[in-house]
């Protein structure tokens, strides 16, 4: 085996540089070229990450192994950066997943730059960097969503995070007339009328907070933070008995596992999100 196998190395060398010269002859592309062919790249997705990384968890070693290799096979793809930085994203290791979803923007920001604005607005808390890259894709992709949420509401949370609660107002209102469609018609988000009823109250709009989360509560009865804030508004009122019954509600939802119904939940406190310490805490101040 020692003897003839440098032997064979030997013989292997010219027989593959000759192939790679008929190749040519044959004007089949060079690596490079062949990896900008959307057709080749499929290829190579569906070899490394549909039946390689995606057939194991994304807390597994492999699945950045079969990233890697997609990586190192076609630089080039998006994709593959965007999903090496998923399980990191999960995992609350931004310091390693932004580096990557940054590659994935800037080889396709039609696709993952309003990914990248959900995370800064839901992940890192990063309001402002989150509203640059939603304004930026919003003229590549007009009325474009992500998350199942128009770019709007999302520039809503940044703007009432950032203390700009009418701007928050402006954008929300943007993003039910989206919802709404051409005819006017069309279902409303209910976390969308619980941020708007969020904007309201911190306008000191109370008619139009106790509106929106009336409404958020009618579609999503046992939504936690709607009963929550509606609670608020009623205190500010002197409305203590209605306070207390959504405070109520809010514990009761809290303890029976309801949370904002977001599919990304569980990895990221949402904005506003509450736990059961502040409905305590309120329910407290209401009983003396």
């Amino acid at each position: 085996m020692e003897k003839w196998w440098p032997l064979f190395l030997s013989l292997l060398a010219p027989a593959c540089r000759g192939y790679g010269q008929a190749l040519a002859a044959a004007g089949s592309p060079p690596l490079a070229a062949a990896c900008g062919s959307k057709a080749y790249q499929d290829t190579l997705v569906a070899r490394y990450l549909d039946r390689g990384a995606h057939r194991v968890s994304y807390l597994s070693p492999q699945w950045g192994q079969y990233c890697d290799s997609l990586i190192a096979a076609c630089p080039n793809i998006a994709y593959a950066y965007q999903q090496k930085a998923m399980p990191l994203i999960k995992c609350g290791d931004y310091a390693q997943a932004f580096p990557l979803v940054d590659k994935a923007v800037a080889l396709d920001a039609n696709r993952w730059m309003a990914y990248r604005g959900f995370l800064k607005c839901i992940f890192t808390k990063d309001y402002t960097g989150a509203l640059a890259d939603f304004q930026r894709v919003a003229k590549l992709k007009p009325n474009g969503r992500e998350m199942d949420h128009t770019y709007p509401f999302f520039e809503g949370i940044c703007e009432l995070e950032l203390g700009h609660y009418q701007r928050a107002e402006t954008a929300l209102a943007q993003d039910m007339a989206l919802q709404r469609g051409p005819d006017g018609q069309g279902p409303v988000h209910f976390n969308t009328l619980f941020y708007a009823g969020v904007a309201a109250a911190r306008l000191k709009q109370s008619t139009q907070a106790q509106f929106y989360l009336q409404q958020c509560l009618k579609a999503y009865p046992q939504h936690p933070e709607a009963n929550y804030y509606l609670a608020l508004t009623y205190q500010a009122q002197g409305q203590s008995a209605l306070a207390r019954q959504h405070l109520e509600a809010a514990q009761r939802a809290l303890i029976g596992g309801y949370r904002l119904n977001e599919d990304n939940i569980f990895y990221a406190n949402y904005p506003e999100q509450i736990t059961e310490f502040e409905v305590t805490q309120a329910l407290k101040e209401i009983n003396g």
